[in-house]
């Protein structure tokens, strides 16, 4: 019965998005994303327990995706919230219908300053731990997640953000930095080595394609190689817009990074109709949130020209991941705006594929 029901609402997605074409514009109804870049890398796509409750978006990703990363799940917060114990249910779901499915599996993410537990930089007395307890959780969460899922997730963001965005400085002052310095970064790569040696360890940061951070991440890519330091590959999250990156400034970065022997991925791919912005704000007065012809047309344009940047570098770019299935959910919608609709992804709010879709796959 189930399965009934995702080959009809598969049906629907495909037959309804390719409406308004010619026949020669339709691309063949059994293809999607993953097979017309089989040939290329892996077309992957951030998921929730809950999306996979769903039957039209299990339908799109089973015909559009090979490859699933855990949206949350798998963040130290959602997955250890407590010292002493682990919520495995939403990222084993999720683990589950990949291996059901045969779709491949980044893990998302190891070390980050956000989305981290409290206390895990705190003891019993509320005093900050030592750098050497904080090494030894650090080492002990990621051995027990990476050995829980070994064999079954090839790949992890091993460290998230940890460069800074201020130009004076190269690592973020987070928590992990104040208490032991750098040293968490490389331990955390060794740690997760360890657990799986078979398992492609990944940096994964943003605005990786502006000039003055680029440098900064390469610095520290280029300290972390030059140690022995079993990192094999950096993700760029490629949270875009319609007026960023440019042609040039993403194939510096795909070339710049490469040139160390790492492997680049595309981890978190969306074009957002509006600018860059850091800080979370409130909705201003009067702020429209319609997804116009012009912006449309924009973002069609930025999507044709970074695949064609991805196809010319697939020597070094071994992934691509979008950052959800369609813009029927987007975590845009709620940052750094809440509640202004986003719309970046390339399946409209009704699962139907976008213009940009076809520029993407027509090559």
């Amino acid at each position: 019965m189930k399965n009934n029901m995702y080959r009809l609402a598969l049906a629907s997605v495909l037959f309804t998005g390719a409406v308004g074409l010619s026949s020669s514009q339709r691309p063949p109804a059994e293809k999607g994303l993953k097979d017309y870049y089989q040939a290329y890398f892996p077309i992957g796509v951030a998921v929730s327990p809950q999306a996979l409750k769903n039957p039209a978006e299990v339908a799109l990703i089973l015909r559009q995706f090979n490859s699933l990363t855990p949206e949350n799940d798998m963040k130290m917060g959602p997955i250890h919230p407590e010292e002493n114990r682990y919520n495995w249910g939403p990222a084993d779901a999720i683990v589950d219908f990949a291996q059901a499915h045969q779709l491949r599996v980044r893990g998302h993410n190891l070390c980050w300053h956000e989305q981290t537990p409290r206390w895990l930089f705190k003891n019993a007395d509320g005093s900050p731990v030592s750098k050497e307890l904080l090494l030894r959780r650090l080492h002990d969460h990621i051995d027990t997640v990476v050995k829980r899922y070994k064999g079954k997730i090839y790949a992890w963001d091993v460290v998230n953000e940890a460069v800074a965005d201020d130009s004076t400085q190269l690592l973020r002052n987070s928590d992990w930095y104040k208490i032991c310095g750098e040293d968490f970064i490389a331990e955390a790569f060794r740690y997760a080595h360890a657990a799986d040696p078979q398992a492609v360890l990944f940096y994964n940061d943003y605005n990786t394609e502006r000039p003055g951070k680029r440098e900064r991440i390469y610095q520290l890519l280029k300290k972390l190689k030059q140690a022995k330091v079993p990192i094999d590959a950096v993700g760029l999250q490629g949270h875009w817009s319609l007026v960023e990156p440019t042609e040039k400034d993403l194939r510096a970065t795909i070339e710049r990074f490469a040139s160390l022997g790492l492997k680049v991925q595309i981890t978190e791919l969306d074009v957002s109709v509006y600018p860059w912005e850091k800080d979370r704000r409130a909705r201003r007065p009067g702020e429209s949130d319609a997804y116009t012809p012009e912006m449309q047309q924009k973002q069609t344009a930025q999507y044709k020209l970074f695949f064609k940047v991805f196809r010319d570098e697939v020597k070094y770019l071994t992934g691509v991941t979008f950052w959800n299935i369609s813009d029927h959910y987007t975590w845009l919608d709620s940052y750094p705006v809440a509640g202004r609709k986003n719309h970046p992804l390339l399946f409209d709010e009704n699962f139907k594929p976008k213009p940009a879709y076809y520029e993407v796959v027509n090559f």
